[in-house]
């Protein structure tokens, strides 16, 4: 089966996570990426062994394959005319460029938007920033964890008492890559369509936003902001979690909790909760939560996990239930293993190598893992001959010159 980007040829300027993410997205999906790197130093992302405080150096460079697989590799030294040649003559073949240096860096080195689309007015533009193209910190710096500082969601996770909480694994940096994924194929679209090219934008700012989309709405048309939440205390107890026995816990999420509250307090071993006046309703429950969600607490506390996945299992009054993981968890977790949410390919260093699979399948073209992320330069003169179709005097002589 073909796959469904085959055919489009992506030019990948980008370094850490946020705008290879995007790139890696349409590689998956069977675009020939080629990720364009710095002579002798390369993305810095490849250099990242540790985290947390934990080696990893003796393992695959997780970061980098995760978000450099599928594509390919060439060597450039920007600084030199012949380099940016390279840039705009593979621009005039691509189909996309993206991008995620601070803005105005790509057009000091004459590789910008005006300067590609000159040689290639149909090409797809896709830029990577912190705060948006627009307004006076558009230039302006970002990593990760500026975007979660600056989008609110740090004042999101958590309780109420608590300080503002990071999320950990480059969350802004993912969803980012993910939107600019989103436009990119967007306006690969319009541009079948209607045959024209243009600029893609995507922020950390902006994509945190709209991964907010709930909370930001409710601020926006009921003028007040949605809460963090105490867990001890949780307006509807059917929608939150408990600790077993075990140490293990189990997490509700009944919407309509009344619908429920009957067959729970059986299968909890309380029916006369469904009688209780301080608990028979909505209403009641959240004007008692607290003592309520402390009385589920001790009744969760009694049995191990798996032991209460039995019970509600067999009763069958369908409750909307499911275990809390942790990512050491997920690995194991049998849907993950089931939808291919992990895959394994085999790596040629490390041999058989699992990383995250696509969360996104096409029942007759779907994308896959094909190849491991790309040692440095691995590709120049791959690319230079087949997509340019360049001799090898003329290579030999970028090479005399250092631009490749």
């Amino acid at each position: 089966m073909p796959l469904p980007l085959e055919g489009i040829l992506v030019l990948d300027w980008t370094i850490w996570q946020q705008g290879p993410v995007c790139s890696a997205m349409l590689a998956d999906m069977g675009a020939d990426v080629i990720k364009i790197e710095q002579v002798e130093t390369g993305d810095p992302g490849r250099w990242l062994l540790a985290a947390g405080g934990r080696d990893t150096s003796h393992k695959p460079n997780w970061y980098f394959e995760a978000n450099n697989r599928n594509k390919r590799s060439i060597t450039l030294d920007l600084k030199k005319p012949e380099a940016v040649e390279i840039v705009l003559a593979l621009a005039a073949k691509a189909d996309v460029f993206v991008q995620n240096f601070r803005k105005g860096v790509s057009g000091r080195l004459g590789i910008g938007y005006e300067a590609l689309r000159a040689v290639n007015p149909k090409i797809i533009y896709a830029n990577a920033t912190g705060y948006g193209n627009e307004g006076d910190e558009s230039a302006e710096p970002s990593f990760d964890h500026l975007g979660l500082a600056r989008s609110g969601i740090m004042n999101a996770a958590g309780e109420p008492d608590m300080p503002p909480q990071a999320i950990t694994g480059g969350i802004a940096d993912q969803m980012g890559g993910i939107m600019m994924a989103y436009g990119v194929m967007t306006a690969l679209v319009a541009r079948e369509r209607h045959g024209i090219g243009q600029e893609v934008h995507a922020s950390h700012l902006g994509s945190m936003t709209f991964l907010q989309g709930l909370s930001v709405s409710m601020k926006l048309m009921a003028g007040v902001a949605m809460p963090r939440t105490f867990r001890h205390k949780a307006y509807n107890p059917l929608w939150n979690h408990y600790r077993c026995q075990d140490d293990r816990w189990l997490a509700f999420s009944m919407l309509q909790p009344d619908r429920y509250w009957s067959d729970f307090a059986r299968i909890i071993e309380r029916p006369e909760l469904a009688e209780d006046p301080r608990f028979d309703n909505m209403r009641n429950r959240s004007a008692n939560s607290e003592v309520c969600v402390a009385m589920l607490d001790e009744v969760f506390a009694s049995k191990p996990r798996d032991e209460w996945l039995e019970r509600i299992r067999s009763d069958g009054a369908d409750l909307i239930y499911t275990v809390v993981n942790s990512v050491d968890d997920l690995p194991s977790d049998p849907q993950v293993r089931a939808n291919g949410y992990i895959t394994e390919i085999d790596h040629p260093q490390h041999g058989p190598t699992e990383m995250v699979g696509l969360p996104v399948v096409l029942s007759e073209t779907p994308g896959s893992v094909r190849r491991v992320a790309p040692e440095l330069g691995e590709h120049t003169e791959e690319v230079l001959l087949e997509v340019l179709g360049w001799d090898w005097d003329r290579i030999g002589e970028l090479r005399k010159k250092k631009a490749i």
